[in-house]
């Protein structure tokens, strides 16, 4: 028996400077054709996917198909192209023409393609500096970031999303904010004060008292907001514990891979699997280098692995 071999997604040429643009004067349609007018003709030494166009100028709104090349001289600066694969005519490649796009990107040029022409199994995308580059069968990686707020912006998620922007070494990824918003867990636990960590995180409980643990105050009857830190302070403090609700963002197990943070790591980063989903969490208050690092471990676990082509 035969096993199957899953289609290799999220195809994108390791370098955008290997994707040449040509004008060709036989139909896109016609795979042989294009061959016949591609073999032997000189190509630049970078040169390893052609993104063809029929009558048209420049690259604009219309029909395109893509094809690899290959050279048996890879050290001239030009040599004749020997090798030629059609990658996907033009009933199954689409163009998009995104300015904001920084094609060197996987995870914006995926974002820009599946936006852009969804359904499409090859996306070509004229992005930010004109430059042109290609992904076949976009599938991003899903991946959750759960943050508690406020404050607010949500800062993990805010930090994820400033890496995926600039990060060219990370598979394509799209970000799942699952936002929990703390009057949300104190209407869980009905109470008529409650207290907070600190007055600085500008929650608002409308109806009922608050006070705010780093201003030490008076004990009194309340129900704690937060999480195992909290709780230890709380006791150092007072002598005691409170009746409480547990707002660590590490306690629900994933519904997918996940990006977290927990109070109670220093600098480290901690990782793992719960019901067969990896999770990835990362100390309050962490640089951007640790949540790239993070999201380089999440997609590193993910199946298949993922290269540039």
């Amino acid at each position: 028996m035969t096993v199957p071999q899953r289609r290799r997604s999220n195809t994108i040429p390791g370098r955008y400077r290997g994707v040449a643009v040509a004008r060709v004067d036989v139909p896109l349609t016609d795979g042989a054709a294009l061959q016949s007018l591609l073999l032997g003709r000189e190509a630049y030494w970078k040169t390893r996917f052609v993104v063809v166009h029929h009558g048209r100028t420049g690259l604009g709104p219309g029909p395109v198909a893509l094809v690899a090349v290959t050279r048996d001289d890879p050290e001239s600066l030009f040599a004749p192209i020997t090798g030629v694969t059609v990658l996907a005519g033009p009933d199954e490649c689409a163009l998009v023409t995104a300015p904001d796009c920084d094609t060197a990107i996987p995870s914006a040029l995926v974002a820009a393609a599946t936006e852009g022409a969804p359904g499409a199994r090859a996306v070509v995308v004229l992005g930010r500096y004109a430059h042109v580059n290609f992904v076949l069968d976009p599938e991003p990686m899903v991946v959750t970031v759960r943050e508690v707020v406020p404050p607010y912006p949500p800062k993990l998620l805010d930090q994820a999303n400033r890496v995926v922007a600039v990060t060219e070494t990370l598979r394509p990824v799209r970000l799942d904010p699952e936002i929990v918003e703390l009057p949300e867990l104190a209407a869980r636990h009905p109470a008529g004060h409650y207290l907070l960590p600190c007055r600085g995180g500008g929650a608002e409980i409308p109806g009922v008292r608050l006070s705010y643990l780093d201003e030490r105050p008076e004990r009194a009857d309340w129900t704690l907001l937060g999480c195992e830190r909290t709780r230890q302070i709380h006791k150092w403090f007072y002598g005691d514990d409170a009746p409480g609700v547990d707002i660590c963002p590490l306690v629900q197990p994933p519904t997918g891979p996940l990006l977290t943070k927990c109070c109670l790591q220093q600098e480290e980063m901690r990782s793992g699997t719960t019901d067969g989903l990896p999770w990835v969490s990362v100390p309050w208050g962490s640089s951007l280098e640790t949540v790239r690092d993070a999201l380089l471990t999440l997609a590193g676990r993910e199946e298949p692995q993922w290269s540039p082509a």
